[in-house]
């Protein structure tokens, strides 16, 4: 696993084109305004090396076998949400902030079931790739993130200033 230095490391040595209200930031890595959030996700790989903290942020791998931080798991158990929670009340007693990887989290957990579904119902291989895919990120111990918003139409507007109804929502029934 990932140390956090190597982790700061690696992002030096991608080609970011990053913008920061409204301006271009040359050097992101230590930019006072991003680094506190580049520090939360550090820390995500400094509590994983940690002998008293092993429990939490460490599982391992039911895809390689192999010891992996919790961050890039997928969830077996019970006992993998309970000790998800724990971990994410440490880290938030630890940083005092968001450590951007929650999302990306959930969303391989969702990714990896919708696609064992899709692949049962479709005859697709979508779950196997997307197995190797995960096996890769948990074997390079990438953070995965995500994003959440709300799909309003005038991005200018808040939802209650949204003309008619606003989005809705269309949920696709699939026969199991």
């Amino acid at each position: 696993m990932k140390t956090p230095e190597q982790y700061v490391e690696s992002l030096r040595k991608l080609n970011l084109e990053v913008y920061l209200l409204g301006e271009r930031v040359k050097n992101p890595v230590d930019h006072p305004i991003i680094r506190p959030s580049l520090n939360s996700v550090a820390m995500t790989y400094q509590a994983a090396r940690e002998e008293a903290c092993q429990g939490l942020m460490t599982t391992t791998s039911h895809l390689t076998g192999k010891r992996i931080n919790r961050f890039t798991a997928i969830h077996q158990n019970a006992q993998d949400l309970v000790n998800k929670v724990k971990m994410q009340r440490l880290l938030g007693q630890r940083t005092a902030s968001c450590f951007q990887r929650c999302v990306g989290l959930d969303a391989a957990n969702a990714v990896y079931s919708t696609t064992f579904e899709c692949d049962r119902v479709h005859g697709t291989d979508f779950h196997q790739r997307f197995r190797a895919y995960w096996a890769w990120v948990q074997r390079e111990d990438l953070v995965v993130d995500g994003a959440m918003t709300d799909p309003k139409g005038d991005r200018g507007k808040r939802p209650a200033e949204q003309d008619g109804h606003g989005a809705a929502l269309k949920l696709i029934k699939i026969k199991l």
